[in-house]
């Protein structure tokens, strides 16, 4: 297995060196030179793997042995060590043909902590085997720069520094970042939105001579072995629904915001799971939903909303969707996304818009029935959900079809984003992880959200190279 850009000009790379790259060389996204095919016989085997023993099996096809197998074991049981669960990513029936997949065990309560937890080890690994510094640079609507320090803090020869948008995220998210001590981690809280830090990220990647001075590594889902990792709990979610249901075929339903983890649901899918649809979750920053009805891509009037982890318009991996359904064509995908550079727009034609439709449904949820579907599913249920899994579930029910089992994605812990909860009347009890967070000091700098503000920190943390 290798791995090449979607812009076609970097190819050949292999999978440890994919990691390390991030963002292709190129301006593009890595994705497999081919995708593997799981066979029937082989997902019957899979059906009775630990969640641990599914994720080696998966990451088989992706590794090329580039990593000895006990060392690999080591760092997936390593890094699922720290979930509260024992499963990793339970399923909980919430009523006839639905359920909800709970990726929120992990030590940060979200969803990230699945891939960023083994990417934290992959990230330790290197770092010793190769002899090389690693300096990690990300942008975060909320949990994935809690997650990605979790995986790093403290560890010898790492430096992460990662972007948030001040004032956009919880409460609780900012505190998981900003009360983390140790040297090895800044926390920048930029003026601006989450689409604002993601494209200094990717312009700071996309400079050559700086990201090799500073040898700069990806933890944002740009990065392919993210994307990899997160496959694993389709498959396993799949197979625990089937155990219960008899069901041979399954939908998701996936809050989606930089449709980084609905692509690893379509890369599944690929790979040969048995998934009927895929359904976009969004909230009022819909351009996702937009694309589904209309074949127009285009961001609209940012806004702020309960579900803050899906405030984003310009979703990153979805040049890697595009890619696929455009055939592979590496020249109409660079004709394109320096088309959206420049005009803040692109557009596919009818015909890829029905191969799209047959892939994908898409529903955004706005504020007010993201509340309303807190409220009636802890009323029914006592399952309280966090306002982006209600996004999730309200989507499934709107677009799931009849007879056709649905999974909707769990993605974080209520106690994340307790604002919204408190707007539904619910009250609820924080675990003691969280709790706590709010006695600890906090640090952090607040910068301007322009390049040049950033860079200036940089050079100030990162330790030049060469």
């Amino acid at each position: 297995m290798q791995y090449k850009s979607t812009r076609g000009k970097v190819s050949g790379i292999g999978f440890i060196d994919a990691f390390l790259m991030g963002l292709a060389n190129d301006g593009g996204l890595l994705v497999p030179e081919q995708i593997p095919a799981v066979s029937a016989e082989t997902l019957k085997a899979w059906s009775k793997l630990s969640y641990q023993e599914l994720t080696l099996a998966i990451l088989a096809y992706y590794t090329n042995d580039e990593i000895p197998a006990d060392d690999l074991k080591r760092m997936v049981n390593d890094s699922y060590a720290t979930f509260r669960h024992p499963e990793v990513t339970p399923v909980t029936k919430l009523k006839d043909e639905l359920y909800l997949l709970e990726l929120f065990h992990g030590p940060t309560f979200a969803f990230k902590d699945i891939a960023l937890q083994f990417m934290g080890q992959l990230y330790t690994y290197v770092a010793r085997e190769r002899n090389l510094p690693i300096n990690i640079l990300g942008a975060t609507s909320g949990d994935t720069g809690a997650s990605s320090i979790e995986g790093v803090r403290g560890k010898e020869g790492i430096n992460i520094c990662i972007l948030h948008p001040h004032g956009k995220v919880s409460k609780v998210q900012e505190l998981q970042m900003t009360t983390v001590a140790d040297r090895n981690v800044l926390n920048l809280s930029v003026h601006g939105n989450f689409d604002d830090c993601q494209r200094i990220i990717k312009d700071l990647f996309a400079d050559l001579d700086f990201k090799a001075k500073h040898n700069l590594c990806a933890i944002n889902s740009i990065n392919i072995v993210r994307i990899i990792a997160q496959t694993v709990y389709y498959f396993y979610a799949y197979f625990r629904v089937q155990e219960a249901s008899g069901a041979s075929q399954v939908s998701f339903s996936v809050p989606s915001g930089n449709f980084g983890d609905i692509f690893a649901g379509y890369l599944a899918k690929r790979m040969g799971l048995p998934v009927d649809r895929l359904v976009i979750a969004t909230n009022a920053n819909n351009i996702l939903e937009r694309f589904v009805e209309t074949g127009e891509y285009k961001p609209d009037n940012f806004r702020m909303t309960y579900s803050p982890s899906m405030d984003i318009q310009v979703a990153s991996n979805f040049e890697r969707y595009l890619y696929y359904v455009l055939g592979e064509d590496a020249e109409a995908i660079e004709s394109l996304m320096n088309g959206f550079r420049a005009t803040g727009s692109l557009s596919v034609s009818a015909d890829v818009l029905e191969k799209v439709r047959a892939e994908f449904g898409a529903y955004g949820v706005d504020n007010e029935a993201c509340l309303d579907t807190i409220k009636r599913y802890e009323a029914a249920t006592g399952y309280l959900l966090d306002p982006h899994s209600a996004c999730g579930v309200e989507a499934a029910e709107q677009r799931g079809q009849s007879g056709s089992v649905m999974i909707s994605l769990a993605t974080a812990h209520p106690a994340k984003f307790d604002e919204a909860v408190q707007l539904t009347g619910i009250k609820q009890e924080f675990p003691a992880q969280i709790s706590n967070l709010f006695d600890k000091p906090q640090r952090q700098t607040v910068v301007d959200g322009d390049t040049a503000a950033i860079v200036s920190e940089l050079v100030k943390f990162y330790p030049a190279q060469g």
